[in-house]
């Protein structure tokens, strides 16, 4: 039987590199989201609503997927919101898809903020988890959309008798203009600008994670462990964590980002110094230095997202991914984070991104 793949959020970081990686493999591949992309050679695109059960179940009227894999979320106020609404987009779907009975494997990405907490606690006293964090650390007593994400897929494999993965990557470093956690070409932007305007290339994080010992999960690694695990019997109905297989820090990576660009870094100096702030008001600046070099995206917002970069590096402790399980069921994909960092450099100025 054909592998057909729904890959839901197929714009962002995670859905575009699966997708891209489905279509090498020879997987029929659909592509969902609000404003699918219709340039990419195999891809079908569908462009329909989450939240709307009768847009979905007309634009998936026609469509009998064998494997789900969603990597896609709404940011709201609260996290109550949160729960509401990110809940609800992965039952609307399901319940979308149950009466088909063809799905057989559905792959949920969420991340580190399962052990961590969501954004505005995962911060606090009393929620820091031990370190390295591991699939079997139980969940916190703490609201978080994550957690009801997962339940919607437990509660229709029940149903519907399908596997299920859950898939839990750090920071996901990978090419997607217009994402909302691009830590990547955020710090490429960050660095472009310090280069052209001779400013201070200055860690903006913790003390933390500037001493501490880190990981990140290239785009394509996490694309090859969803895969893997949605044809692998023994990785069936299992969480797992996904990064690169390196670690490092970012005293040194920082250097490393740093002589890339051709820039003088600058390390912690005892202070925090969110990009978001660093940042504020660099769109007219942007606008400048994308004419000067005629660049394909004048507008700061579409390739910059200081919040989750601040988020990510403002911790107060230090984060590692433990990989163990997935090694042990022969997941043995690795990549070198700086091949991760300067691949999506080197993307991004191939395609007139940054100068």
């Amino acid at each position: 039987m054909t592998n057909i793949a729904l890959v839901v959020g197929s714009t962002g970081i995670t859905g575009s590199n699966l997708a891209e990686n489905l279509i090498l493999k020879g997987w029929t591949t659909y592509g969902l989201a609000r404003n699918p992309r219709t340039d990419v050679a195999g891809l079908t695109p569908i462009a329909a609503n989450l939240l709307d059960i009768n847009d979905l179940s007309d634009k998936l009227r026609d469509i009998a997927p064998t494997h789900v894999f969603f990597t896609t979320w709404m940011r709201n106020e609260t996290e109550a919101e949160n729960i509401r609404v990110n809940s609800a987009l992965v039952r609307n779907l399901l319940d979308t898809l149950s009466a088909k009975q063809t799905v057989k494997h559905v792959a949920l990405v969420t991340g580190l903020k399962h052990y961590l907490g969501p954004f505005d606690a995962y911060a606090k006293a009393g929620t820091l988890p031990e370190t390295p964090v591991r699939e079997e650390h139980p969940r916190l007593d703490i609201e978080n959309f994550y957690y009801a994400q997962e339940d919607e897929v437990y509660a229709a494999a029940d149903r519907d008798g399908f596997t299920w993965s859950i898939h839990r990557p750090h920071t996901v470093i990978g090419h997607a203009v217009g994402n909302l956690m691009n830590m990547g070409s955020t710090l490429a932007v960050y660095a472009s600008i310090c280069k052209e305007t001779g400013r201070p290339f200055r860690f903006p994080g913790s003390a933390a994670q500037w001493e501490g010992i880190s990981d990140v999960t290239d785009a394509q690694i996490l694309a090859e462990q969803m895969i893997w695990a949605a044809v692998t019997d023994a990785a069936y109905n299992e969480a797992f964590n996904i990064a690169n297989g390196d670690v490092f820090r970012w005293k040194w990576l920082w250097k490393q980002i740093a002589d890339w660009f051709g820039i003088e870094p600058v390390g912690f100096d005892t202070t925090i110094h969110p990009l978001e702030t660093e940042m504020k008001g660099y769109d007219v600046l942007w606008q400048e230095i994308a004419a000067k070099y005629q660049l394909k995206e004048p507008a700061l917002s579409r390739i910059s997202n200081a919040w989750h970069t601040d988020l990510d590096l403002g911790r107060p402790l230090e984060v590692m991914t433990d990989m163990s399980k997935s090694r042990k069921l022969g997941f043995a994909v690795y990549k070198d984070t700086r091949d991760s960092f300067f691949g999506l450099f080197g993307k991004l100025r191939a395609e007139n991104l940054i100068p």
